[in-house]
This record gives structure tokens, sequence and C-alpha cells, in this order.
């Protein structure tokens, strides 16, 4: 029986590839995002549920002593709807969901469909940097899911950030 390879890219903001740019409240402070992706590699249609893990990070600087609130939602992907996301390999498609927690309960989206964005913030340090603050993607393909051909699949969720 041949596996099935499923990969789920994350791009952050609007760009294909490596880190977005951001401005957040004015001139005050700019910061950067960048993803790592959810790559699931092999999943056994026969075994249980496949999971991975991938990442968007945060990093800002700006004014001394500065919090900043924000916000990561991902998007539907091509399914058009979080229960659940599909990701396709021409005309077949595979379920999956990504999950902000690790016991992936939670759907990662953006606040509607039964998803949750997440919300955090940075306090930019006496140098005006802050941590680079790390949010991993929790992704799951679920057990006893036949996919109609053997072959790899994908999707293309895009991280929006929302600075509060």
């Amino acid at each position: 029986m041949k596996a099935l390879r499923a990969l789920v890219l994350m791009v952050a903001g609007w760009l294909a590839a490596g880190a977005a740019q951001a401005l957040c409240l004015g001139p005050v402070c700019s910061c950067s995002v960048s993803t790592t992706p959810v790559a699931f590699g092999s999943h056994n249609p026969l075994g249980g549920a496949t999971d991975s893990t991938g990442s968007v990070r945060v990093n800002c600087s700006g004014v001394a002593g500065l919090l900043i609130p924000y916000s990561i939602s991902l998007s539907t992907g091509g399914a058009g709807g979080y229960g659940p996301r599909r990701m396709g390999s021409g005309a077949n498609t595979l379920a999956y969901n990504l999950y902000s927690d690790p016991t992936r309960s939670s759907v990662w989206g953006d606040g509607s469909g039964g998803s949750a964005k997440l919300s955090s913030s940075v306090l930019l340090d006496v140098l005006g940097l802050s941590p680079l603050q790390t949010h991993t993607v929790y992704g799951r393909i679920p057990a006893g899911q036949t996919a109609a051909v053997p072959g790899s699949y994908a999707d293309t969720i895009t991280v929006t950030i929302t600075y509060e």
C-alpha cells in the first residue's frame, strides 16, 4: 500500500515565502512574521491519526517598554470552512485540521465557524526589542480516512496578524 504524503503550507501575510513585515501602532514599532509549514509526512489510512506541528513566529522592535497586543488568525485554506479543512491532490481531498493547543481541541481559525484565533502580546525590552514569540501550530489528519489516490496532498493557509 502506498503511503500518503501531506503538507500544509502556511503563508505569512500575503507573501509566498519568507517573512512578512508589518507596522503596528503607527511609527512606534515594526514587527516581522514568519512561518514553518505543518508537514505531516506519510499517513497510513489503516493506522491512527497522523499528527504534526508547524509554527508562527512574531518578532517586534520599537519603543522600549511598549506592550504590543496582537492576535493570529489562520484561513480556512481551499476548503472554505474550518470543519474540517481539506488538502488536495488534483481533484482528490484529504480532511485535516489545525489547532492552537497540543490536545488538538481548539481549531485555530479566525473566530468564526467554531474556530478560535490566538491572542498574545509582546513587551519590548530596554533596547526596544522583543524576544521571538513562537506559536506552535498543531496539525492532525484524522484516523480511518482513506484517500482516493495515494500521493502528495497540500493546502495553503494564510496567516493574519492583527495588532490590537
